[in-house]
């Protein structure tokens, strides 16, 4: 070949884009619904954008746990044996079973509370090990200041959880620190699998004077039956995942999961171009909708007041 062309052929190959190696994530979930499906997108996404395709140079691996903890751990440890590139679990109880099964493949977990209080990691700013991730710790607080601003006559929030839930226990710590700063009680009802959702959200009913379900995924798996009490009670029911709006809650503040998914997929392509997880800080997710369901408030006797309506970033009709 001539000089010329020679020189010609280097300068554009070093104009194209480097080609990405040949990658397997791995991604597993406690349980599959709305939230945790947008995050599972928002992670390809971020993949697909670093220049990792799905189909040419990406195996996108992904299994769900149903909701039972004993399958969790046997996807951790089967993910483990496979050896991939990076596995991302979603959701705490997800998180630790991976955590648990694997010392020496990357771990970048996400949609966990409090990564800390689950044992994922020792230090957030310097996490160490093959772990790092992203942290959806609910603003708790503006919760609060929410319910009371629809419902200014409150006194009592009913927490559904499900009690086994490491998540959902750290946060119904900060609820009632929180709860007690603006001078509300808390009752709690727990609910350990699906099937007792709805029997958990009959159990605060003349106990409490709204419901407050936490990113827990127990119970937003079984949500309808927790909004079936709710309406027919007419016991408001909030919620701190904004993709359960749509599903019958009055309200939410909190992520959009789809973002925390991109969020979360941009670390992982950090650890696949070499980064160390152990030295990447685990961070908080950005950014916080508010999401209104105004047809849901009416089957459960409420009205929206304007000021939650006009800075909404989502009404549900």
């Amino acid at each position: 070949m001539r000089p010329v062309l020679l020189a010609l052929a280097a300068t554009l190959a070093l104009s194209l884009p480097a080609k990405a190696d040949n990658v397997t994530v791995a991604v597993t979930a406690i349980v599959e619904h709305p939230a945790l499906d947008a995050a599972r997108k928002g992670i390809l996404d971020a993949l697909t954008a670093a220049g990792y395709k799905e189909g040419e140079n990406l195996k996108f691996v992904f299994e769900s746990a149903q909701g039972n903890p004993a399958t969790a751990a046997q996807i951790a440890r089967q993910f483990a044996g496979d050896e991939p590139n990076v596995i991302v679990p979603i959701s705490t109880p997800s998180a630790q079973a991976v955590v648990s099964s694997t010392r020496d493949i990357p771990v970048v977990f996400t949609a966990v509370s409090d990564p800390l209080g689950a044992q994922l990691v020792k230090n957030l700013d310097k996490p160490g090990g093959n772990v790092t991730g992203l942290s959806d710790m609910s603003p708790v607080a503006e919760h609060i200041a929410l319910i009371k601003e629809i419902l200014p006559d409150v006194k009592t929030i009913g927490y559904l959880y499900n009690s086994g839930e490491a998540n959902s226990v750290s946060l119904l710590a900060v609820l009632k620190s929180e709860a007690e700063k603006a001078g509300l009680k808390v009752v709690e009802s727990a609910a350990t699998k699906s099937a007792e959702v709805q029997g958990g959200a009959r159990a605060l009913v003349g106990r409490a004077d709204v419901i407050y379900i936490p990113t827990d995924n127990t119970i937003i798996s079984a949500l309808e039956g927790a909004v079936a009490v709710a309406e027919e009670s007419k016991l408001p029911l909030f919620t701190a995942d904004t993709d359960s709006v749509s599903r019958g809650s009055i309200a939410a503040l909190g992520f959009n999961y789809y973002d925390v998914g991109k969020q979360t997929g941009e670390i992982v392509v950090r650890v696949l171009k070499g980064e160390n997880p152990g030295d990447i800080a685990v961070k908080t997710a950005a950014g916080s909708d508010l999401v209104v369901n105004k047809a849901a408030a009416a089957k459960m006797g409420v009205t929206l007041p304007q000021s939650v309506l006009s800075r909404a970033t989502k009404v549900i009709e």
